[in-house]
């Protein structure tokens, strides 16, 4: 039943949605940007109240939706940041690695929605399979704002490998933005 607790999907679910959250912390780390406590609870806020949307609209939205074109737009986003951080990681090797300028709360947002509209194909799917709303919700905010801090780890790697972990990510997105609209 949709409403039973069940922890292991419900954190597996979560884990899954949230390695473009990691990634993508990761490409911020690497960039010398980094997620405030603020801008983290907008980035898990934003991503879960909608990832709980489609949660809810489960069974409704794959009756109407062609199948998998929440995942593929969540794929193609994926896909346009990791080209951006790609992009980032050759001009700042042209440029002499000026640090970029923080985005404003508005970006923040913007990103969030990205990161959502990635999570909503799942959360459908997940939805339609009667996985817990709130357990999945809940989980999904949790293990968000704990991707962040490991992103910023990983990104944030000293030595040789930080010169590689903007294009890594970017190039890891552009994957998992590919797998995402091709399977």
């Amino acid at each position: 039943m949709a409403s039973d607790f069940v922890a292991g999907p419900a954190l597996c679910f979560a884990l899954a949605c949230n390695l473009d959250t990691v990634l993508l912390a990761a490409g911020y780390a690497a960039r010398g940007l980094r997620v405030s406590p603020g801008h983290s609870l907008v980035l898990a806020g934003v991503t879960t109240l909608v990832t709980a949307f489609s949660l809810l609209l489960g069974e409704a939205a794959s009756a109407v939706l062609p199948s998998g074109a929440a995942q593929a737009l969540g794929g193609l986003a994926l896909v346009a940041i990791g080209c951006w951080f790609l992009l980032d990681a050759l001009r700042g090797a042209a440029q002499g690695g000026a640090l970029p300028e923080p985005p404003a709360l508005a970006g923040w947002v913007a990103l969030a929605a990205a990161l959502a509209v990635n999570n909503a194909g799942a959360g459908m799917a997940a939805g339609a399979a009667g996985l817990s709303v709130p357990a999945a919700a809940g989980s999904n905010f949790l293990v968000t704002l704990l991707s962040l801090p490991l992103g910023r780890r990983l990104g944030g790697i000293g030595g040789r490998w930080k010169a590689l972990a903007l294009p890594l990510s970017g190039v890891m997105l552009v994957a998992l933005g590919a797998w995402e609209v091709l399977w």
